[in-house]
């Protein structure tokens, strides 16, 4: 990203600065349209469930603004020799996930690659005074995490044959769980910030939510929530590159790391796939936060506390 050219617009209210999750331009005193797009590569074999993780995952972002998705475009490459089968069913998959967060799916873009690869580019919107970044909790605040972790140790794991079933069924009703749902019940409470969890792990985003600010986030690691079998897993280092390379890249920014164990080290490091959301919220609404959540079928808990700033960016204990 620091290879980009910066843009300079008065109406670019959110730009790729901050790594918030999705890009926000004013179009007028009263409304502002959120522009993002995300696609991978399969997960899983089922190519029904893998589009609608794919788009759950691109459509968590314009919830993380706080917006509202409104059209979605399909990001397509798929091979010239495959089943076409397969390609249908994850569009019905996507296109399943887009209708159910009342968007609308007008099209995209497909091209003839040796890999399959999917994703959506989503258009929300939202008041410009209305906008949730990641970089603008209150020292005071409880911080809340809406879906479990481990799913990318589950995933690995479950590619290899070594994780159950009970695990790898959670790890997807967790992917396939559209954050807006989460989002919708949190709107009530006096929200500071919002980030979702992704590729850089629960760390990795929480880093993110201290990206220039002068506070502190202490994570309380006990009360993390993450797939049961994860753990195990981890502990028999089933674990993914990719939470390799969060751990070097929070070097130095993290403190009480290697004071906890490490399977559950790995699961705070985990990169997930749609995973859920950071809310920063006053600390009195947080536990009547989860209850409502919880009640809605959602697998939350309050897992850190933003507070004055000290050396480290995050303090684990």
């Amino acid at each position: 990203m620091q290879s980009i050219p910066p843009f300079f617009d008065k109406n670019l209210l959110v730009g790729f600065d901050t790594s918030d999750d999705g890009a926000v331009y004013k179009l007028s005193e009263e409304l502002a349209i959120i522009q993002t797009l995300d696609f991978f590569p399969p997960m899983v074999d089922d190519p029904y469930i893998f589009g609608q993780i794919a788009a759950a995952n691109a459509l968590s972002d314009v919830a993380a603004m706080g917006g509202v998705p409104k059209v979605a475009l399909n990001i397509v490459a798929f091979p010239e020799d495959e089943d076409p089968g397969i390609l249908a069913a994850i569009l019905a998959g996507g296109a399943d996930k887009v209708a159910e967060a009342g968007a609308v799916l007008c099209g995209g873009h497909s091209i003839a690659d040796a890999s399959i690869k999917y994703g959506l580019s989503v258009t929300g919107v939202v008041h410009p005074k209305k906008i949730l970044k990641n970089n603008t909790c209150r020292i005071g605040d409880a911080i809340v995490l809406t879906k479990p972790l481990g799913v990318g140790i589950v995933m690995a794991a479950h590619g290899g044959g070594e994780a159950g079933e009970a695990a790898y069924n959670e790890a997807v009703a967790a992917m396939t769980t559209l954050n807006s749902h989460a989002l919708d019940v949190a709107r009530e409470c006096d929200i500071s910030a919002v980030t979702d969890v992704t590729g850089f792990g629960f760390l990795g985003h929480l880093n993110e939510m201290v990206n220039n600010v002068s506070y502190t986030i202490v994570v309380q690691s006990a009360a993390v929530p993450y797939i049961s079998e994860a753990q195990g897993l981890a502990a028999q280092f089933m674990t993914t590159s990719a939470g390799a390379k969060n751990r070097q890249f929070l070097e130095g920014k993290v403190a009480g790391l290697g004071q906890i164990s490490r399977p559950m080290q790995e699961i705070l490091l985990d990169p997930q796939t749609s995973g859920g959301l950071l809310i920063s919220l006053k600390q009195a609404d947080a536990e009547a936060l989860v209850e409502k959540l919880a009640a809605k079928g959602h697998r939350a808990a309050v897992v850190a506390q933003v507070v004055k700033k000290r050396q480290e960016n995050i303090v684990i204990e």
